[in-house]
C-alpha cells in the first residue's frame, strides 16, 4: 500500500497554524492536528488524564472532572521539569495515534499540524516540513488580542517554544504569515499542487 506524502506544518504560537490547515483542509486534503489528538487523550476517563493528575494532582481538573487546561499551563510553562514530565504522558500517545491517521489517509498527500515539532523530539516519519513564519511582535500582539494573556504568561510561553531562527533551519517550505489571510491561502494553494504533484498515490 501507497502511503500519502506526509506534510509537517509547524510554528510558534499566533503564527497563524490553524488558518493554514483550515485551508489545506478546505482544499480537501487531509488534516491531522495534534492538537486535537492531545485534546481527546485528557477527555474524562482516558488513561492519559489519569496519568496526569497521578503527576500534577486533582488540582488541574474543573469542576467536572475534566482538565482545566488554564491551571495546568500555569503549572508547567512555569516548570520545565513539570513540562517535561507531561511530555513525556502525552507525545508518545500523541505520536503513535497520529502515525495510525497518516498510514491511513486517503490522496497524494496529508497535512499533520505539529505545533511542538521541535520541542517534542519525536519522529513523525515527516517528508517536508511547512514553517509558518511570523516576526516576534506580531506574534505577541496575536497572543495577546486571541487569548487575553498578561504580558508574563506570554512571554513565559514564547520562552518555551523553539525560537524562530530554530524552527527556519528545519524548514523545507516556509510561508511568512506576516500579510492578509487572503495573502496566506494563495500561498497554500501554490504548495498544495507542489505536494500534489509530488505525492504518492494511495492504494489499498
Amino acid at each position: 500500500m501507497n502511503q500519502p506524502l506526509r506534510i509537517g506544518l509547524t510554528g510558534g504560537i499566533g503564527s497563524g497554524k490553524s488558518a493554514a490547515s483550515h485551508e489545506f483542509a478546505r482544499l480537501g486534503v487531509p488534516v491531522i492536528d495534534t492538537d486535537v489528538i492531545a485534546r481527546e487523550l485528557v477527555c474524562p476517563g482516558q488513561p492519559a488524564l489519569a496519568e496526569i493528575v497521578a503527576q500534577f494532582g486533582d488540582g488541574i481538573l474543573d469542576e467536572n472532572a475534566g482538565l482545566d487546561r488554564s491551571r495546568l499551563r500555569q503549572t508547567v510553562f512555569s516548570d520545565p521539569a513539570a513540562r517535561r514530565q507531561l511530555e513525556a504522558i502525552l507525545h508518545p500517545r500523541i505520536r503513535t495515534r497520529a502515525d495510525a491517521l497518516a498510514r491511513d489517509a486517503e490522496g497524494p498527500y496529508c497535512v499533520l499540524v505539529i505545533p511542538l515539532l521541535l520541542e517534542s523530539g519525536d519522529d513523525y516519519a515527516l517528508d517536508r516540513i511547512l514553517v509558518i513564519d511570523v516576526p516576534v511582535e506580531l506574534q505577541r500582539r496575536r497572543i495577546a488580542a486571541r487569548d487575553g494573556l498578561p504580558d508574563n504568561e506570554v512571554e513565559a510561553i514564547l520562552a518555551a517554544q523553539a525560537d524562530r531562527a530554530q524552527r527556519l533551519a528545519i524548514a523545507d517550505d516556509v510561508i511568512v504569515n506576516d500579510r492578509s489571510h487572503e495573502h496566506l491561502c494563495r500561498e497554500i494553494e501554490r504548495l498544495h499542487h507542489l505536494y500534489r504533484a509530488a505525492g504518492r498515490p494511495h492504494k489499498a
